[in-house]
């Protein structure tokens, strides 16, 4: 039987259907929809079984982050990336700020800086690779190093999705997506997703999504699994694409680095090719001239989209350093979200926008 689908009975429908209730007849599995539903069942099966492990999914990726958080006591110690997604820092800092936790950021890359931090700590948090900069820290000896100093890890696997790497095979406690990516694929569904193996976490998991209230729509974990079903064939699309990208804008005169762990100057390059099955979709590359080439870029695009996001079929590009806690990026860094397609016409629409933002007058 196919994962995430209906037994295989002559005339059953091929995939799962919606369900749409609130609630459920009295006595049996499930009562009430804060609590499951058949439809996330069918997304949380397929999730799992790809990354090794139970699923549970979330109304957004900002939800499974906030809930691996919240099973942390009153004043636990965290160490995250000092290159992260910027709503994974932002969560961190507020709770910080009113002393929910403690917060130390670090180069992840670095495994002993990671186990110095750790010490004390009870959650260990990594990107792999982190978001925008695209660094890859080492998960099978940083998760060692924080189990040995009593850590739990959580790994952000969003950008490599199951396919590309399986954190629960290196040691991580938990992986978390934001689903809304890769996963469902076609920038119409806002959804995360958690998976582990230890049933005391995936327990605490389950009661915080419960307790806050952060499940998701019957219909969007519907369409979610319906992009999963395609995340094969959109993934060896776009990843193709991006390595041949990457490698163009690594000779482009106006661009001055290219961060992709595919090109063979990537400080993590080796790393990365014992760790992960690819290189993935994202490439981040910074423009000569700072943040008004790099806007300029993006105003002169014409297949690829200027909008912020990730994952999806269309490609998309922004200069990250115009939002709020990413003023440490460099000021032309600009991240490009690889889609579906033609190479050759994402090559050109680039070049003549690269072109056109360094032209005099």
């Amino acid at each position: 039987m196919g994962a995430g689908r209906p037994p295989r009975q002559a005339g059953a429908p091929v995939n799962p259907p919606v369900v749409l209730s609130s609630t459920f007849r009295a006595d049996g599995p499930l009562s009430y929809s804060r609590e499951g539903n058949p439809t996330w069942a069918a997304f949380e099966e397929v999730v799992g079984l790809l990354e090794g492990g139970r699923a549970l999914a979330f109304a957004s990726g900002m939800a499974a982050i906030a809930a691996v958080v919240e099973t942390l006591p009153a004043g636990a110690a965290v160490v995250a990336p000092a290159d992260a997604y910027s709503g994974t820092r932002r969560l961190l800092a507020d709770l910080a700020s009113r002393g929910r936790l403690r917060l130390h950021l670090v180069d992840v890359t670095e495994v002993k800086l990671v186990a110095e931090a750790a010490d004390g700590a009870a959650l260990v948090w990594l990107e792999s690779p982190t978001n925008p900069l695209m660094r890859v820290p080492d998960l099978a000896a940083t998760c060692q190093a924080a189990h040995e100093r009593g850590a739990l890890v959580a790994v952000d696997n969003t950008f490599a999705t199951p396919l590309l790497q399986k954190p629960l095979d290196l040691g991580a406690d938990v992986s978390v997506h934001s689903a809304t990516k890769l996963l469902a694929g076609h920038s119409e569904v806002l959804m995360g997703v958690t998976v582990c193996r230890q049933e005391d976490l995936l327990d605490r998991l389950r009661t915080r999504r419960s307790l806050h209230g952060a499940v998701p729509g019957p219909m969007e974990a519907f369409m979610a699994l319906q992009g999963l079903r395609t995340l094969a064939l959109r993934m060896e699309r776009a990843q193709s694409s991006a390595g041949e990208l990457a490698r163009r804008l690594e000779s482009h005169p106006v661009v001055s680095e290219v961060l992709y762990p595919g090109l063979a100057g990537h400080p993590d390059h080796d790393l990365c090719r014992r760790q992960m099955s690819g290189f993935g979709t994202m490439v981040s590359f910074v423009v000569a001239g700072g943040a008004v080439a790099a806007d300029a870029v993006c105003g002169a695009v014409q297949v690829c989209t200027p909008a912020t996001s990730l994952g999806g079929v269309e490609t998309l590009i922004e200069r990250r350093g115009r939002w709020e806690g990413e003023e440490h990026l460099p000021p032309g860094l600009l991240r490009l979200s690889v889609g579906i397609e033609h190479v050759e016409d994402l090559w050109d629409d680039l070049a003549r926008a690269l072109e056109a933002a360094h032209r005099p007058g």
